[in-house]
Parts: structure tokens; sequence; C-alpha cells
């Protein structure tokens, strides 16, 4: 379903950014609700004003957030931008300078200091995040000026799609305390041992995650891919240009060259390059019996002798990465990889027993250099 497609690829679809394919979805609904409903349980939204379908992970990971934002204050400049859109209607305008001062008597903990580059830097982050995501609209101004001083002011207007920005809940949330309370809640009115639970959460891993994995899911979801994967795998690759594939401990989602939807791996770019190497040294220790593949398909490694993996790979490698990559000192090499390892789901962090868990994701695809390597632009190949 190329349109359903479309929804699981994008945040949504508005009508003022791509009137014809809003009317193709909006032809398209009923058979991407009924999917959306009985396989994902989620909430498909159409409105005069956009299209868009709720996509609410069975499991939060670190990707799925604002890949954009570094600090925990532009997450809180959001919220408060959205909570001023609230109280304004659509096509309404408004300058920058009364949007600060909002921002400033609302922020928790007390007021911002716009004197400080760092909170008009960030503010402004958000702010563009906000026009690319179709939330506001840049009428009259620059905001570099605003960035390299106080004086500068922007004109914007309020599309109204803010109202559609988080996800509308049932209960009151008010009470929660943790992020856990907010993941509990997705279940709240039905009983997790039922099959119409336990079939949804398995769905929205399988395509909303790099993948399912023994260690972090529940054996419940496992014996429903025991007895249901053959029909599962059979209904996504009927609807998508993919392929499923189902282990002993783990269960992934591999697009295909016509399927796109949302961030893949790998990627055009040299990280990308970088972490398929390191899959292809992670394979070798293994064939070699060095690191030792645990029943659940995981691998743990000393944490210092992973980043002696990473290190070894740039100092063979090195000379066919980017000048950034080349030139990066070690230290931060070895964290930037690992970082785009975990954010992946490829690895995961053990911090307090100095440890690398080493998902089965990571031994999917692996990547070399030509025999023939020998400079700078020399590109990695999957295998």
């Amino acid at each position: 379903m190329e349109e359903l497609e479309v929804l699981l690829d994008r945040r949504w679809v508005l009508k003022s950014a791509d009137k014809e394919l809003y009317y193709k979805i909006r032809d398209a609904v009923g058979e991407i609700r009924k999917f959306a409903s009985e396989k994902l349980g989620c909430q498909l939204i159409e409105n005069s004003l956009l299209v868009k379908l709720e996509k609410i992970p069975a499991i939060p990971e670190p990707s799925m957030g604002i890949l954009e934002f570094t600090s925990r204050e532009e997450y809180a400049f959001l919220c408060i931008l959205l909570m001023f859109l609230e109280d304004r209607d659509a096509q309404e305008q408004f300058i920058l300078s009364q949007l600060t001062e909002y921002v400033a008597s609302n922020m928790p903990g007390g007021t911002v200091d716009w004197t400080l580059y760092t909170n008009r830097r960030r503010l402004i982050k958000v702010l563009r995040y906000a026009v690319s995501q179709g939330l506001i609209q840049i009428t009259d101004g620059d905001d570099d000026e605003f960035m390299g001083g106080q004086e500068g002011e922007v004109l914007y207007e309020n599309t109204g799609a803010s109202r559609y920005f988080m996800r509308n809940f049932s209960k009151d949330i008010m009470g929660y305390s943790s992020p856990e309370d907010f993941q509990e809640s997705e279940w709240f009115e039905v009983d997790e041992d039922r099959g119409l639970a336990r079939r949804q959460r398995v769905y929205k891993r399988i395509l909303f995650s790099v993948g399912m994995y023994r260690e972090i899911d529940s054996e419940e979801d496992f014996e429903y891919l025991k007895y249901y994967g053959r029909r599962l795998a059979e209904d996504l690759e009927r609807n998508f240009d993919c392929q499923v594939h189902i282990h002993r401990g783990s269960a992934f989602f591999l697009a295909g060259e016509s399927c796109r939807m949302g961030m893949q791996f790998p990627g055009n770019n040299v990280i990308s390059d970088i972490i398929l190497l390191c899959c292809a040294d992670i394979r070798k220790k293994v064939e070699q019996k060095v690191w030792t593949v645990l029943p659940n398909e995981t691998i743990l490694a000393d944490r210092i002798e992973f980043e002696k993996l990473i290190r070894g790979v740039k100092a063979r490698h090195g000379g066919g990465f980017t000048k950034n990559y080349r030139e990066m000192p070690d230290g931060e090499f070895v964290q930037e990889v690992m970082r785009s390892m975990e954010q992946w789901s490829l690895i995961h962090r053990r911090e307090r027993e100095h440890q690398v868990a080493i998902y089965a994701s990571a031994g999917k695809l692996q990547g070399h250099y030509p025999e023939n390597f020998a400079g700078e632009n020399s590109g990695s190949e999957e295998k």
C-alpha cells in the first residue's frame, strides 16, 4: 500500500504542502485505517488540514527522539511553542518577540536569559524545526539576526497543524511521574495477554524498530512469532517491498529498494560505512571464536575490547573516511561510532558492567573496501 507507506514514512501529509498526495491518501483512508487499527493499533487522523497516522512505538528507543535536538532545553522550548500556538487560530500571525516573552515567562525553573547566545541558538533551532514540520511559516524577517543579537525580529504565521503534533491521550496524564507511565498507558484498556494487544505490539516492533530482540522483548511476543510469524511475514511482504527475517532470538524488517519508510540503515553516508566495517570485524571475532554468541543471539563484549575494535577500524581504513572522521581524535571517534551504533540498536552500552551488548542486527550486514583500496575516495560495499 503506497499510501500507507507514505504515512509510515512521514509525520503527516499537509494539504497545504502537497494537495495531490493529500487527496490520494484520503481516497485510500478506508484500507489504511483497517490495517492501522487491526495490525498496529494506531489512530488515523484525517481532516481538512492534514492526514496523520499516530505512530506510537511499543518500546521507545533513542532513535525515536528529535535527532536535530541536542539538549533538554530545546524540547522544553518546543513544548512551550506548542502551548503558545494552542491559543492562536490558523493563519494568525505573531512576531518573534511575542514568543520570546511567552517562553521566558513559562519556562520551568525560571526565566530565560536571551542575552546568552546559547539560548537564542536553541530557540532558533526549535523554530526552524517547527517550520520544517509545517507547524509555522516565516512571513517576513531573518532569524539569523536574532541569533546574532537580541534585536532581530521575525514575522511568523501559525498553520494550525500544531494541534495535531502531540499525541492525544484518552486518560488524564497529570498523575504520571515517569516515562514508563506513558508506555504502560498504551494498553491500560486492553489486557496485554489478549491476542489483539500482543499482535499489535509485534507488528509495531517489526515496523517501527530496527528489530525485535529476545533480550528486550517479552517471551509472549516471541511465542506469537513462533506460531504466527509466517503469516505476519506474508502480510508485510504482500503490502510492502520488504523481506521479514525471523530467527530464534530476533526478527527484522528488511526494506527493499522501492520501500521508503523512515530512516534506513545503511544510509548514504560515511558513518554508515564505518559501522559496516565494524560489523565485519565483529563477525570475524565470532568466526574466530574470540567472542561468543549467547543463546539469545546477543554478544557481551568487554567495553575496552569493543573500543579497541573501533580504533582498529580507523587505523586500517581511516584513509577512506572524510576529513572530519580522519582527523577526529580517537576518543571522540570511538564515542561517535558507538553512539550511532546504539542509535541503530546494533549495540547497547552496559555502563555498570563495563560491557557492550552486541545485538543480532550487527550480523545482518557488513562492509569492506575493495582489495585495491588505496585512497581517500574509496567507499565501502555491502555484502
